[in-house]
């Protein structure tokens, strides 16, 4: 409960709509909590209503991104938390759900990817990372909308992290050429609010950023479903597997450096899935 009460009053501060903590024992791990309703993004997200809900979450993330929390209050996401990540889509995915023994090469290219894009996230703006912005764990409300939820794993890390995250949504998908626009759209958002500064002006490379984030995140969300399905007796998520690797197959489409990972996740993974 620290962390939760930790991050939701540094977004309450910043007004954002987090529950509210109306009383607390964090000695024996209890919050009595505020309510945000039951309406997700994710079960009102259409073509009518996904411009002004996504403008919405885009000024909401524009706020948490120009919080600067003290030193040491958020953990970093650092080097080792990403590879972790990344790690799970090769034990649990690939290993535990698909049984696939991976070739000397094979297991070379992983490693070798997963440094390229662990480099990729820490080379960015360092900013505070909700780690989990997305249709489900955002909420449709009245006032203030959305209602943010979920965030007790909060981070300083890329400042690409929790756009992509959002835009690039494992539970619903978007035209490639739309995504690029609120992408581009939210890079202007955030020079304009000291999130980011002048050398950040390039859209190539902040496009490039954000698809490199995707594909750490997507190999990461990859994993985590198969282990839920495995460890946790939770199988309803396998079912978003192939479109959250769709986006890395899409992605490494568009960038030499993630050929051969793209080949790998359409004809060993998804092929066999």
């Amino acid at each position: 409960t620290r962390l939760f009460v930790t991050v939701d009053r540094l977004l309450s501060d910043v007004g954002l709509n987090v529950p509210q903590i109306i009383d607390e024992n964090q000695e024996q791990g209890y919050l009595l909590l505020g309510d945000l309703g039951s309406k997700s993004y994710l079960d009102a997200l259409n073509d009518d209503t996904v411009e002004r809900l996504y403008g919405d979450a885009l000024a909401a993330l524009a706020a948490i991104q120009i919080c600067r929390p003290a030193d040491g209050v958020l953990p970093p996401y650092d080097r080792e938390l990403l590879m972790t990540e990344m790690q799970l889509f090769r034990d649990w995915l690939v290993g535990e759900h698909l049984g696939i023994e991976l070739s000397e090469s094979e297991a070379d290219m992983l490693t070798t990817t997963f440094a390229l894009l662990a480099g990729n996230a820490l080379e960015q703006p360092q900013v505070v990372v909700h780690r989990d912005y997305h249709s489900r764990n955002l909420m449709v409300t009245e006032r203030n909308n959305p209602g943010i939820l979920d965030f007790q794993d909060a981070v300083i890390g890329p400042v690409t992290y929790d756009l992509v995250s959002l835009l690039r949504d494992c539970y619903i998908s978007w035209p490639h050429e739309r995504v690029e626009d609120w992408a581009l759209g939210y890079q202007e958002l955030a020079l304009q609010s000291g999130i980011l500064r002048e050398e950040h002006e390039d859209p190539e490379q902040f496009l490039h950023w954000f698809d490199l984030m995707g594909v750490q995140r997507h190999l990461k969300a990859a994993g985590i479903f198969a282990r839920l399905n495995h460890r946790d007796g939770k199988p309803g998520y396998l079912g978003d597997i192939p479109r959250t690797l769709g986006y890395v197959v899409d992605v490494a489409g568009r960038h030499d450096e993630l050929g051969h990972l793209g080949e790998f996740v359409s004809d060993r993974v998804l092929g066999h899935l």
